[in-house]
């Protein structure tokens, strides 16, 4: 089992920055793990953010925030982040942490590839 607890979400203005936090308990990771940011509106699926391979380092951004946000990790402290700059109005949604066991060759971009989920956070980004 994997738990994971997110935070930094909130309310900015548009053209500023949140840094999120996702702090992963519970297991050893694997070489072949992976950690991701997906986020969702009412009425939509859950979308792809980012991910990060656990070993590596290798990074995979959406299109829509390729440039303005960057995903990180600390591998000593089992914590991903997600820092968000240059928000806009369309990337408020809640932000959820995702942990995939063993990533294959199916990648990291699908939701469905992922083991564990965090309780999401709210990021709100006003005009």
């Amino acid at each position: 089992q994997v738990q994971l607890v997110e935070s930094g979400g909130g309310l900015v203005q548009a053209g500023g920055s949140l840094r999120l936090s996702c702090a992963a308990s519970g297991r050893t990771f694997s070489l072949y793990a992976a950690m991701a940011w997906f986020r969702q509106t009412p009425g939509k699926d859950r979308e792809f953010v980012a991910a990060i391979r656990w070993s590596g380092g290798r990074t995979d951004y959406a299109d829509s925030v390729k440039g303005r946000f960057t995903i990180s990790r600390d591998n000593a402290k089992n914590t991903v982040y997600l820092q968000m700059n240059s928000l806009k109005p369309e990337d408020t949604a809640v932000y959820y942490c995702a942990f995939d066991t063993y990533v294959t060759d199916r990648g990291v971009v699908g939701s469905d590839e992922y083991d564990y989920w965090g309780q999401g956070t709210q990021v709100t980004v006003s005009s």
